[in-house]
């Protein structure tokens, strides 16, 4: 498994959760990446992707609240979400290996996010 998804957990509405997704051998392999979550009872869907050139994508719920971001040097991606609502509960998935807002081969174990008081 070429992808190691962590930092979910317990937020109340309105906090912070910063999650990491770590590439065994090099983040270079992927031109695209990014991150998904499902609800229970919902389909997978797309959080954000991002490319290797800087381009970013995001879905209407989370702009302005999520950052995606990728640190080469330590071969990992990260998704800053701020601003949380109780509606982004969801078990998060990196992902790698497809296009900017299409999913790749590749998945994370996923890392759930729940958000309650």
């Amino acid at each position: 498994v070429p992808l190691q998804a962590s930092g979910g957990g317990l937020v109340q509405p309105g906090g912070s959760q910063r999650l990491s997704c770590v590439v065994s051998g090099s983040i270079y392999s992927f031109n695209n990446m990014g991150w998904y979550r499902q609800a229970p009872g919902k389909q997978r869907e797309l959080v954000a992707g991002i490319r290797t050139g800087g381009a970013t994508a995001y879905a209407d719920s989370v702009k302005g609240r999520f950052t995606i971001s990728r640190e080469n040097t330590k071969n990992t991606m990260y998704l800053q979400m701020n601003s949380l609502k109780p509606e982004d509960t969801a078990v998060y998935y990196c992902n790698a290996g497809g296009l900017l807002r299409t999913p790749g081969r590749y998945w994370g174990q996923g890392t759930l996010v729940t958000v309650s008081s």
